[in-house]
């Protein structure tokens, strides 16, 4: 199976590090000899090194023989060429790109893919508003992800010291919630993963993943500890487009929203487009302003300016001033770690959201990745079963699942089933597996599942 990526960047990286450690056939093309180097020392995979907008260089990478063409480079008009050079050359091969420049995809709605055959267009900054939107409807999540149509939600989020759950192994929660239907997927203790079993204990400060039915989503945070309510009152420092969408975004919902904006013309152009959000010109790393403007009351800021130095530093700023809490927008992954030891604990990237949108849509075969879970050392899988799966007809206490795998949920028509050592799956359900990234191998030679578009 092979892929073509034009653009070696972070996104392209992280893209071609996912399907090369599954073995399959990438190629990555870029202009930077620099990047190319990077990606040859750290992946089994072929560099070219020249323009993805030149019709001989794809036809060297193979695209003729190739099933998916990714354009994601940071250039919109790059990423567009290259398309459309891939649609001349092989017109039948997948296409998806990387657009952020909203006249280029509202100007016509659906002309690209009608005229450049690009099977989906992803927009980092739609996907990043996204992310930051499932954060706000659940403030005490760190991470959350949505599976079979965003009827079941996987949540990330930290243990406290007052649940009434700590030191207790999972086997006894679940015997004494049996009527709530859910699932602990994983558990991160020092960083390090551990894929659960029913004796084991969480403890405070465990960060922990739960899969549920929407609709039970608030009802288990409040069993795990997690009482907060959506935020009434919320700051956003940075009135570019990110800070522009969400808050076009927050204003269709009954919310007290300000934006704090430094450019003087910046905030005449928010103060024409918002109907509902106060638009303030200052600083967002001066003290004085956030004090002037209540920042101790305010129960959500979000630091979304371009400059993601600014944005550590102002959430630092208004950690310390007192704010509940903050959803900070980081572009480098290099950065992630650092902001999680310093204590900013909900961040969003981009980037990531992309990732994530690009590899939900491009999986073939036999494993379709929904998500990649804190660390990277575990992904998220939603699978088709086939009448002929391994998976089909027995139930799961019988199965050989590889270590460091773990069913989740089981989609049956309208049906979710939070899945017990008893559930037997069906030909054509839908099953969300977790897995470490060191059986995602080991499962692809175990099952045998068709993908179906979501």
């Amino acid at each position: 199976m092979r892929f073509v990526i034009v653009g070696a960047g972070e996104v392209g990286f992280h893209i071609a590090q996912k399907l090369s450690s599954e073995n399959k056939d990438v190629t990555l093309i870029d202009k930077n000899a620099e990047a190319l180097r990077r990606i040859t020392e750290h992946l089994d995979v072929q560099a070219i090194e020249g323009s993805g907008c030149d019709p001989h260089i794809l036809k060297e990478a193979g695209l003729g023989e190739a099933e998916t063409f990714l354009a994601v480079t940071d250039s919109d008009e790059t990423n567009l060429i290259a398309c459309f050079f891939a649609n001349l050359i092989a017109p039948n091969v997948k296409k998806l790109a990387r657009i952020r420049n909203e006249a280029y995809t509202h100007f016509q709605p659906g002309l690209l893919e009608r005229h450049l055959k690009i099977d989906k267009i992803i927009n980092p900054d739609r996907e990043l508003v996204a992310t930051i939107e499932r954060f706000i409807m659940l403030p005490d999540a760190e991470d959350v992800s949505e599976f079979a149509d965003g009827r079941i939600q996987l949540i990330g989020f930290r243990l406290s010291e007052g649940s009434e759950v700590t030191g207790m192994s999972l086997a006894e929660i679940r015997q004494r919630h049996e009527g709530l239907r859910f699932v602990v997927g994983a558990i991160f203790r020092n960083e390090t993963l551990i894929v659960p079993k029913g004796d084991n204990r969480i403890e405070a400060g465990d960060f922990i993943y739960v899969v549920c039915e929407r609709k039970l989503v608030k009802q288990i945070l409040r069993l795990f500890g997690c009482y907060s309510d959506m935020p009434r009152n919320i700051l956003i420092i940075g009135g570019g487009k990110i800070g522009l969408l969400t808050a076009k975004l927050l204003e269709t919902r009954d919310l007290h929203i300000r934006i704090l904006e430094k450019d003087r013309k910046r905030c005449d152009h928010l103060s024409e487009l918002l109907n509902r959000t106060l638009v303030i010109h200052g600083d967002g790393t001066d003290q004085q302003i956030l004090e002037e403007e209540n920042i101790s009351r305010m129960e959500l800021v979000l630091t979304l300016t371009g400059d993601e130095e600014t944005n550590i530093l102002c959430s630092l700023l208004a950690k310390r001033l007192g704010a509940q809490r903050i959803i900070t927008r980081i572009s480098k992954f290099s950065y992630m770690p650092i902001v999680y030891a310093i204590g900013l604990t909900h961040v969003v990237n981009p980037r990531l959201s992309a990732i994530n949108s690009i590899l939900h849509y491009i999986r073939r075969g036999k494993i379709l990745s929904a998500v990649t879970l804190r660390g990277e050392e575990a992904e998220v899988l939603e699978v088709e079963a086939m009448k002929d799966s391994d998976l089909v007809g027995r139930p799961l206490r019988d199965l050989k699942f590889p270590r460091g795998a773990l069913v989740l949920a089981v989609i049956r028509a309208k049906e979710i089933i939070i899945p017990t050592g008893e559930t037997a799956i069906h030909p054509s359900d839908r099953v969300i597996i977790l897995a470490e990234r060191k059986a995602i191998p080991r499962l692809e030679n175990q099952l045998s599942v068709r993908v179906r578009s979501f």
